[in-house]
Parts: structure tokens; sequence; C-alpha cells
């Protein structure tokens, strides 16, 4: 897999708090990274910066050879990045149809391979609901149409905040089978998530992150090896 997402010296604040110290990430093309670390270790502020939500971002960041360090969220996202949100961020006052068509568009070279009708293939529960509100869902049917709001961007980049936090297990599996689809499918996409067997089963490498620190960077099989990170890191 060539040179795909490149992060170095990543630095990343919210008024004078540093929450990101000098952070490096590389992520290849088609490649699936898990990216674990208790509460307030940088997750979310590492996914928000790569999706230039962050107004204070220092380093560099580089996407197909692109530098984006300093890109606004609209030009990210029309580089190739689409983003499912710790939250669903979901249109309430929007039903199911209407949240997927809002977001649809060909992909970088005017590729195609996700349409409405292929994601209620994907997840048959839309399709009943797609008349429905954002607002009337369960959280685990929001969780589908974030998921497949961002499909229908044609990225090939996903970047998944809390992939099933919440989720009742049934809809966990589910989410799971489809994070194994995408990979599948050549999108390269980087997943938070605590379900450490989980993610370890579908992603390529593992990240771990402490105080804003990559501290752990390798294969599913490097880190069941090493049960002494996992207790360090996550308490696990």
């Amino acid at each position: 897999m060539s040179g795909f997402l490149s992060v170095r010296g990543l630095e990343a604040f919210y008024g004078v708090g540093q929450v990101l110290h000098g952070l490096d990430l590389n992520v290849s093309r088609g490649e699936q990274i898990a990216l674990i670390g208790r509460n307030g270790m940088g997750k979310t502020t590492l996914i928000r910066s790569l999706m230039g939500q962050i107004a204070d971002r220092r380093g560099s960041i580089t996407l197909s050879g692109k530098d984006i360090t300093r890109a606004k969220v609209e030009h990210i996202a029309r580089a190739g990045v689409a983003l499912v949100p710790e939250g669903r961020g979901i249109f309430g006052s929007l039903s199911v149809t209407e949240n997927l068509v809002m977001a649809a568009r060909p992909g970088l070279n005017g590729r195609s391979a996700w349409s409405m009708k292929r994601i209620f293939d994907l997840f048959p529960r839309l399709y009943e609901r797609r008349g429905n509100g954002g607002h009337q869902l369960s959280g685990g049917e929001q969780q589908m149409l974030s998921i497949g709001r961002a499909l229908m961007t044609n990225p090939d980049l996903l970047l998944i905040d809390e992939a099933t936090e919440g989720l009742a297990p049934l809809i966990s599996r589910d989410i799971w089978k489809t994070l194994g689809i995408i990979r599948s499918e050549g999108i390269a996409s980087i997943v938070v998530d605590k379900d450490v067997r989980a993610l370890s089963q579908i992603a390529d490498r593992i990240v771990i992150l402490a105080k804003g620190h990559v501290v752990f960077d390798d294969r599913p099989p490097v880190l069941a090896q090493q049960p002494g990170i996992l207790e360090a890191h996550l308490g696990v």
C-alpha cells in the first residue's frame, strides 16, 4: 500500500491548553487504523485536527502528498475525507433519505461506488425507516445513518469517533461488520472505540495515545503479545 496520510509533529491546542504534543502518524491507502487510549488522551482531538475542526493546530498534515495542515473543513472534505463524529451529528429535522441525499456526491475522480441503494442494502433497518426523521431513530439507527451519510461522499479516508459507544451488542456487531466491508473496499479509516478485542479483529494497526503522544503503533498480534501495554494505558 502506498503512503496516503502523513502526520508529522502535530500539536493541537484549545486556548492555552495543549492536547497533542508532536504526534506522528502514517496511514497507507486502504489501511484501517484502530485508535485507542483512555479518555482525555487526545483521540477526539486528533480526529478533529485531521478534519480541520481544531483552529490552533501546528505541525504537518499531508493527504496524497498535498498539505492540508491549515485547510478548512470544507476543503478537507472535498479532498476525500469524511467524518462520523462522536454523537453522530445527524440532522434530526430531516428524514433518513434527506440526510443521505444531502451528503451524496461523487468522490475524487468521479467515483460513485456508494449510492443510496447500497447504503440501504448495507443497513436494511435504514430502508425500513427511510421516511422517519433523524430524531425518531434509535441510537443504533442514528449511528448507521451517520456512517451511511459519510459513505455517500465516496471518501478515500473515513474518520469514525466512538464507533459503537452506547450501542446494543447486536447493533455493535453490525457496525463491526460494516467496518470490515469498508476496509475491503480499499477505503482508509481511523476508528476510535473502546472495544480492543473487536478492533483487533478488523484493524491493520493499533495506535495507542497517552497524553497526546503515540505510545504504541503496530499490528494487533504484536499488541496481543505485550499485555502490559494495555494494562498500563487502558487498564485492561
